[in-house]
């Protein structure tokens, strides 16, 4: 990591989405809110040119331009200064990975031109292509039946009016339109066609024969080969003109495991900015740590979020809620099984194309060297399959080896990828593990010096490492996470459901190596990419305290719903439709809306691909779910339990809700703020969670709070805790923000509470204290003579204007009315 004060570090940061409905001008709106709500800094969504229609941002067709839908450059420049003028920084979201393949194509103007000149464009090198298959053409598969009939049918033509400006003659398939290899002109449409430097094919054909490197499994994303300096200098022009110019502060970085050498990456990036704050969106497993030499912040704080909110689950939950999983599904499957299955799936079917070019370059790496002959091509297939399957983590940072100095990978690399063959030798018949052994010094760029310079063996470490990344991903978190629902709170991005449970011991020991190692690392509650919102995580996290009483309203839920269920319908699809609608549920408007409820239960069953598909929809059973949902919403006696729950574990969740909130907010690291989650917002996965936000109820709210009105309900007691929290890091930014700010837990005679200190140095100026497992806490008694321990000095609590004395502080005098505490020392 590259510790500078050149440039400036946010002390928070909040999160818009901007698109055409919510453009650069409507984010310069709520500057001033965003000001008064203490944040340091706006977080904007990508702001490059993207494909038309896009509400996200993540499909860029063009490096030059600011998002035209969102106002272009002249609105930007109006946001900048509006957000200047309140003392507002800018952090913008960057995609080095991958472009969109847009419709019509000439949006892409590097794309365009390679699929015209092929290998003899300028801009060939800007995408992975493999250009030694058979046709030398780049796989287009866009046809909606194969190409034999497509021609037949007379829905390819040619279109003199096609092009950027409407005047180049283009071969026309619907809204597609391609550009003509130069003296293909004047063919017969059929042999035309075929001496493309693209291939057009039917969809179906991508999964297995695309042949440019794409984002996960999506065909309209292909990968950009940003490792190229001058692919670098063109992508990135604009953004650093703007870091340049001080209109932008930091960047996050998305998908960096998606780059050849991401570390090089970083480091070129850090260098052309001045060490700007940069974080990344990494997933870390389990005990996995971000790369110390990444020149980089840290990450945008996956692994903050499963940490705080995992000290509002109860471990005890875990055995109770699994047998109640094998109870509705009759599946004592456990995750791990779940997990291998969906990932053997991905490398079989999502990922056969990336894994057959593994295999091509092992075969051929092989057969040119006389010692590794005799490994047959279904050899290697097996060991990169197994071996992609068996990989615990999103890649293990190798990058070709230095074939002047002859300079290993590093003993954390190779650990990593030994601990995989490890596993996937006993899936592996014995006459296969000596192959398993040659891919696994391949993938390691290990071998006899004079072979290193093979560019063969380059390209394998690196696609290896790239691969290794998309399987995880739809394996797990688009696949396994959308079959096995024990907690289905804790399914989150870069989550471990098994992992059901955190104690504060292990909670203070994760936040105090964070400030001592990544100090201003990104953290996060809520993101664009999480599967819930953390006030659903909140909600959820209650079923652990009291599994019983949430068995038994599960069964009377089936019961009352066993005439609404059609056949089809499987019982763990019904238990993640109870499990939403209980995450979901508001105190004031009961269920969540039908609209979002049927969007949301069809992306989940098509994620998990067990009964339906994207690629192969079952209308039948796709139909009974729908009717299931309808019937449910509209059944006051099935509604009825799921009332009463809500109502009676409406402390619990209050808990949960405020209780994160203040923990991540003041803990070590940047704490971003999602749009809109400064009041309880219980979105569920894109797109629910890019819904508009009401900024004029939330201003209205604040100014109430501000003229010393009381909090009139939950949302107005977070909105009080996230202002006072923002408000207090902006002020004091010496207190929590860099190397210099302190950490330092704070003992109580309870496990029901948690609690720590922040400040400059050694010193502790600001104390936090939650309260955790209220259905525990009650059983308990409550807080009874409980107490925390406060350093010694005045304190007040910004919530709730109480002062107390340092020393052993009563909890049941400070957690009054509110369930959190925020003190300073006065």
């Amino acid at each position: 990591m590259s510790e500078s004060t050149a440039r400036p570090v946010p002390t928070s940061t909040y999160r818009l989405q901007v698109h055409a409905g919510f453009g650069f001008d409507a984010a310069a709106e709520q500057a001033g809110y965003l000001a008064r709500l203490g944040v340091s800094h706006a977080y904007l969504s990508p702001i490059l040119q993207p494909a038309p229609g896009s509400t996200h941002g993540y499909d860029v067709v063009d490096h030059s331009r600011l998002n035209e839908a969102a106002g272009g450059r002249a609105a930007f420049d109006r946001l900048s200064a509006g957000l200047q003028g309140h003392g507002l920084g800018t952090v913008v979201d960057v995609v080095p990975n991958h472009m969109a393949v847009p419709t019509p194509a000439y949006l892409n103007a590097q794309l365009w031109s390679v699929l015209r000149d092929g290998p003899g464009s300028p801009y060939a090198t800007w995408f992975d292509v493999d250009w030694s298959v058979p046709d030398r053409a780049v796989l287009m598969p866009v046809l909606g039946q194969r190409i034999g009939q497509v021609l037949d049918a007379g829905e390819l033509s040619l279109d003199p009016t096609g092009g950027p400006d409407g005047d180049e003659l283009v071969l026309r398939y619907y809204d597609h339109q391609f550009p003509l290899r130069p003296g293909t002109a004047d063919l017969p449409l059929a042999e035309l066609v075929d001496r493309q430097w693209y291939r057009l094919a039917h969809w179906r054909v991508a999964d297995e024969e695309l042949n440019y490197r794409r984002f996960f499994d999506v065909d309209t994303l292909a990968a950009v080969r940003v490792e190229r300096p001058e692919v670098f200098e063109a992508t990135h022009r604009l953004l650093l003109d703007l870091v340049a110019s001080g209109a932008v502060d930091g960047l996050r970085i998305d998908h960096p495991d998606g780059l050849a050498d991401p570390a090089g990456y970083l480091s070129q990036l850090a260098d052309a900015t001045g060490d700007a704050w940069v974080v990344v969106e990494k997933i870390l497993e389990g005990d996995e740590r971000l790369p110390r030499d990444w020149r980089t912040a840290g990450t945008t704080g996956y692994d903050v979020l499963q940490r705080i909110g995992g000290v509002f689950v109860d471990p005890a939950g875990a055995a109770p809620l699994s047998a109640l999983l094998g109870e509705l599904t009759g599946d004592a499957t456990g995750l791990d099984a779940v997990v291998e299955q969906a990932k053997r799936e991905v490398v079989a079917g999502g990922q056969y194309a990336e894994v057959h070019r593994l295999v091509e370059l092992l075969a051929g790496i092989c057969h040119d060297d006389v010692h590794l002959r005799d490994h047959t091509r279904r050899g290697l297939h097996d060991a990169v399959t197994e071996l992609l399957v068996a990989m615990d983590r999103y890649r293990a940072y190798v990058v070709p080896t230095d074939t002047d100095t002859g300079a290993d990978p590093l003993p954390e690399s190779v650990a990593v990828l030994d601990a995989a063959v490890g596993r996937a030798r006993a899936h592996l018949p014995e006459h296969e593990h000596d192959t398993l052994d040659v891919v696994r010094d391949l993938v390691l760029g290990l071998g006899p010096a004079p072979t290193r310079s093979d560019p063969r063996r380059a390209e394998l470490v690196v696609r290896f490492q790239q691969t290794c990344g998309p399987v995880m991903a739809k394996g797990i978190e688009d696949t396994a996470f959308y079959r096995w629902f024990r907690l289905v709170g804790l399914n989150e991005v870069g989550g471990d459901p098994e992992h059901f449970g955190v104690a504060t011991e292990e909670l203070h020991a994760f936040l105090g190596r964070l400030q001592r190692t990544w100090p201003t690392s990104m953290t996060t509650l809520s993101t664009h990419d999480t599967k819930r919102s953390e006030d659903v995580r909140a909600r959820l996290a209650v079923l652990s305290e009291r599994p019983a009483e949430w068995a038994s309203t599960v069964r009377t839920l089936h019961e009352r719903s066993a005439g609404l269920r059609q056949a089809p319908l499987d019982g763990a699809t019904e238990y993640l439709v109870w499990q939403t609608l209980v995450g979901t549920w508001s105190a004031s408007d009961g269920p969540i809306g039908a609209e979002r409820l049927h969007g949301y239960v069809e992306k989940a069953v098509r994620e998990a691909k067990t009964h339906t598909s994207w690629t192969s929809p079952d209308e039948v059973y796709e139909s009974a779910l729908h009717d299931f949902v309808d019937g449910v919403l509209g059944d006051e006696t099935v509604l009825e339990p799921l009332a009463a729950w809500a109502a009676a574990t409406h402390d619990g969740f209050r808990v949960g809700v405020l209780g994160q909130k203040l923990l991540q907010l003041l803990a070590p690291g940047v704490p971003d703020v999602y749009q809109g989650t400064e009041l309880v917002d219980q979105s569920l996965v894109d797109p629910d969670n890019r819904r508009p936000v009401d900024y004029l109820d939330r201003v209205q709210r604040l100014q109430r709070l501000d003229s010393g009105a009381a909090p009139q309900d939950l949302d107005d007691e977070k909105l009080l805790v996230t202002s006072r929290a923002l408000r207090l890091r902006r002020d004091n930014p010496a207190w929590f923000v860099g190397p210099e700010a302190s950490y330092a837990p704070l003992g109580t005679s309870t496990g029901n509470a948690l609690a720590f200190g922040r400040g400059p140095g050694e010193s502790v100026q600001v104390v936090a204290v939650a309260t955790r497992l209220t259905e525990s806490l009650a059983a308990y008694g409550g807080w009874r003579a409980h107490t925390v321990s406060v350093p010694e000095g005045r304190w007040r609590d910004e919530l709730t204007g109480r002062e107390v004395d340092g020393g052993a502080v009563a909890l049941s005098e400070l957690l009054d009315p509110l369930p959190v505490a925020l003190l300073i020392r006065t």
